[in-house]
């Protein structure tokens, strides 16, 4: 008979768990339920619990939402911090800093000017000063607001990284373009204004990734070849929307997908090859496929393969014949 491991039913974290299952907790509450550092390392390593931040767990059966992010900040964040950056990013939006599924980072939280720096293991900590209308509470849990975190990241972090940050938040729908581009200049003469200023008219709520994001960026640098269009869609016979592509020009039908590994399961890459391979055969679109090394590292030529890939889609476009239905047109 095959021996089922302690505090799980076979397949999931079973009913002898004794804290609340739907519920994250800190590994020092887990001790005093007479839980053993040694249990729960068994535990996350074959994926009955998951890693929700430095020190916080959760059964792996619980579904992420905006409740489970903010109640697993109410375990770790001292009274009277305010949840900021990166960290205020995930609240908002489920994303993680780029490397942080290999690494949960500290909290980021800092604490109104003049009130000093949090000590704390699980955090990391420093001063800043916020309006009333820069913060919200999310369950109990006070932050920077979404369009508050979006000035923060796109002042204080790698251009690389801050423009998906400021697409995710975007995406949310709490703010405004507009909004967003309406409160840069409060920020003139602070650290990280003048990057603030380039990102935040490049923000676009539609990319559906990070990966995409920079892959965007890396685009509108180059500044020698038409700017994208995002999530571009793709006509089926019936005159409807079939498939959208990543990043492209209608009118030269040329696109740039990026694939992302932590994002593509086998099944996945089976779907978007069929999919490409219809839309190239179809409809006459060259479409580049792009990946984490081709934007950035010693290996990056996403600039090389945008140029030829328009380079070729020009030459090709007067040899395909579209149909009425797939005629190009560029999104409102």
């Amino acid at each position: 008979m095959l021996r089922q491991p302690l505090f799980t039913d076979g397949t999931l974290l079973g009913p002898d768990w004794p804290l609340p299952r739907h519920l994250p907790f800190t590994t020092r509450t887990a001790t005093t339920y007479g839980i053993s550092a040694r249990a729960l390392a068994r535990l996350l390593r074959d994926g009955y619990l998951r890693r929700v931040l430095k020190g916080v767990l959760v059964a792996a059966q619980v579904q992420d939402s905006l409740s489970l992010r903010a109640r697993a900040l109410a375990l770790v964040t001292p009274p009277g911090a305010v949840v900021t950056d990166w960290t205020a990013t995930w609240l908002h939006t489920g994303l993680l800093r780029p490397g942080d599924h290999l690494e949960v980072p500290p909290v980021s939280v800092f604490l109104h000017a003049g009130a000093g720096r949090l000590r704390n293991p699980l955090v990391a900590s420093g001063e800043r000063t916020f309006r009333r209308d820069d913060l919200c509470r999310v369950d109990g849990i006070v932050a920077t607001t979404p369009v508050r975190t979006a000035w923060d990241i796109g002042r204080l972090v790698h251009r690389d990284r801050a423009i998906g940050a400021l697409d995710g938040l975007l995406r949310t729908g709490e703010f405004t373009r507009e909004e967003l581009l309406a409160g840069v200049e409060r920020f003139r003469g602070h650290r990280g204004v003048v990057q603030l200023r380039a990102l935040a008219p490049l923000a676009d709520g539609r990319s559906e990734s990070p990966g995409e994001s920079l892959l965007r960026l890396r685009w509108l640098d180059i500044g020698s070849i038409p700017a994208p269009d995002v999530q571009v869609p793709v006509l089926g016979d019936d005159g409807q929307v079939r498939f959208r592509l990543d990043l492209g020009v209608p009118t030269l039908r040329f696109a740039a997908e990026y694939d992302g590994q932590a994002y593509h399961t086998e099944a996945d890459r089976e779907h978007d090859q069929g999919r490409r391979e219809w839309i190239r055969r179809e409809r006459g679109w060259i479409v580049v496929v792009i990946r984490k090394e081709n934007v950035s590292g010693v290996s990056a030529d996403v600039e090389r393969q945008l140029i030829g890939g328009v380079r070729e889609a020009r030459r090709q476009l007067g040899r395909f014949r579209p149909s009425a239905v797939d005629a190009p047109t560029r999104r409102p």
